[in-house]
């Protein structure tokens, strides 16, 4: 098996909406680029640990906590539509040129702040272990779209299952297992990164997690919802 070799990059952009100055919160007692880059750094094969912003706040912040964080992110990949696989290309294309060649990159996105080190090490043992183009961190979904997702017709207002079953399904129990992509951190390797364009292209594994590990800043109530489970994970751990 080829050596495991992975550099962490740090995504966070300047502009948020729905919580502004989000990538510079402080949740649980750190800002959510602190966690993210302090996690990155300890997990286990990683090499080097990069920021990539169109922030100097954010890029001043991840250096502060030892990120490399050597340019502001090019304003096109920065916008509210821009993709993150092209500033993921951008960080791998960049680490060439400066003659550092990866197997794989491992995107820690700041917004999953109950992530744990050890959810990050099995997300990179399973890498080493399976050689699989990209590796994604899961947990168990709160709706089944053989079960309880439905779509409306916009024309006839029609409610339908998103997936019809062969079999109507009566309970959650009986429907097929279906998981929500979480945040907490993807793995790419660097060769298919540059040459894919989706995560879902090549060979790709999954590292379930739970649920409460796995919460997505995107709201003032998902702030909320994150400090009340950081704090009662503190007091369970004293």
């Amino acid at each position: 098996m080829p050596e495991t070799t992975i550099v962490a990059g740090v995504f966070a952009r300047g502009g948020s909406k729905g919580v502004p100055n989000k990538n510079l919160r402080i949740v649980g007692g750190q800002s959510l680029i602190q966690r993210a880059v302090v996690q990155a750094k300890q997990a286990r094969y990683v090499t080097r640990v990069l920021c990539s912003t169109d922030s100097p706040q954010i890029a001043d912040e991840a250096r502060r906590f030892g990120a490399e964080a050597p340019w502001l992110r090019p304003a096109e990949l920065a916008q509210d539509t821009s993709r993150e696989w092209d500033a993921w290309c951008h960080m791998v294309k960049y680490l060439r040129e400066q003659g550092d060649d990866p197997r794989y990159l491992m995107a820690v996105p700041c917004v999953a702040p109950l992530r744990t080190l050890d959810d990050l090490n099995k997300c990179t043992d399973l890498a080493a272990s399976s050689d699989a183009d990209v590796i994604m961190a899961v947990s168990d979904a709160h709706k089944n779209p053989w079960f309880n997702m439905v779509t409306i017709d916009d024309a006839t207002q029609q409610v339908r299952l998103v997936n019809e079953p062969a079999q109507r399904i009566y309970n959650r129990q009986a429907a097929p297992q279906v998981y929500d992509v979480s945040t907490v951190a993807f793995i790419i390797k660097c060769d298919y990164l540059l040459t894919a364009t989706s995560i879902y292209d090549g060979e790709t594994r999954a590292v379930v997690l739970p649920k409460t590990h796995c919460v997505d800043i995107d709201t003032e109530d998902d702030i909320a919802y994150a400090e009340f489970l950081l704090a009662r994970r503190d007091k369970e751990s004293t």
